[in-house]
């Protein structure tokens, strides 16, 4: 793949991507704190309500959404979005409704007795959820989240469907200009992995951070060099030696 064709389709169509990929969990987070919240509000209509956006958005095709929205609703509404704001949409809605149910099932984990102590305080409904129950919540949040956030990232392969240059499109015109698909295939494979590993290293990041303000002890995992460390240690230990008493 020569220089030209690296400058002008595939290093702008990096930056398409990631600007797809920010712009879209953007929208997401919106939808899903705001659907997962009213999954339980103490109303029922804002519950039912909740729901049946989740359960639309979760069965229906992130691609026919996308189509629908930049080629149905301009016949419908019109007027019509740009490509790149049609996709944003379409994905932070689709992806928005998965984080939804994220959202409910981490607030239904905070235990009662939290949400007793709130009332006992004379706490308002959203204080309590501000003050005691979020807080707890979200840690809980951001490893489903940063599962979400890799398949969105991936996901925003559909927008060359639009024709958006993103780092597919791109890889797609440059295997038309070559002929060379396992090279510029295999390098379109690292870009997504390479942005998805730091898009995977910030969320671990943000998690020890929430996790840490709450006063929990962060999950240290076990990496390549701990790894390391400890099969060296266990392999210099002393190896303990019985002593054996002498009888007279």
């Amino acid at each position: 793949m020569t220089a030209g064709l690296w400058e002008h389709w595939v290093l702008p169509g990096i930056w398409v991507t990631i600007q797809l990929t920010v712009y879209s969990a953007a929208l997401a987070t919106v939808v899903a704190f705001g659907v997962g919240m009213a999954r339980t509000h103490r109303l029922w209509i804002v519950r039912f309500v909740a729901g049946f956006y989740t359960e639309v958005f979760r069965g229906t095709s992130a691609l026919i959404l996308m189509f629908w929205i930049f080629f149905v609703l301009p016949q419908l509404a019109g007027w019509s979005l740009v490509p790149m704001w049609a996709a944003v949409l379409a994905l932070g809605l689709s992806y928005g409704a998965y984080g939804a149910e994220v959202v409910r099932g981490a607030l239904g984990a905070v235990a009662p007795a939290q949400r007793e102590a709130g009332v006992a305080l004379s706490f308002t409904p959203w204080q309590r959820m501000r003050l005691i129950m979020l807080p707890q919540a979200v840690p809980e949040m951001i490893p489903p989240f940063s599962n979400l956030l890799i398949e969105l990232l991936k996901g925003t392969a559909l927008v060359s469907l639009l024709g958006i240059g993103d780092v597919s499109f791109a890889a797609y015109l440059v295997r038309l200009a070559t002929q060379e698909s396992a090279q510029i295939y295999a390098i379109t494979l690292v870009i997504y992995f390479v942005i998805a590993f730091l898009l995977t290293r910030g969320m671990r990041a943000l998690e020890r951070k929430t996790k840490a303000g709450i006063g929990q002890r962060p999950d240290p995992g076990i990496g390549i060099m701990r790894k390391l460390n400890i099969r060296q240690r266990t392999e210099t230990a002393p190896v303990p030696t019985s002593t054996g008493g002498g009888g007279a």
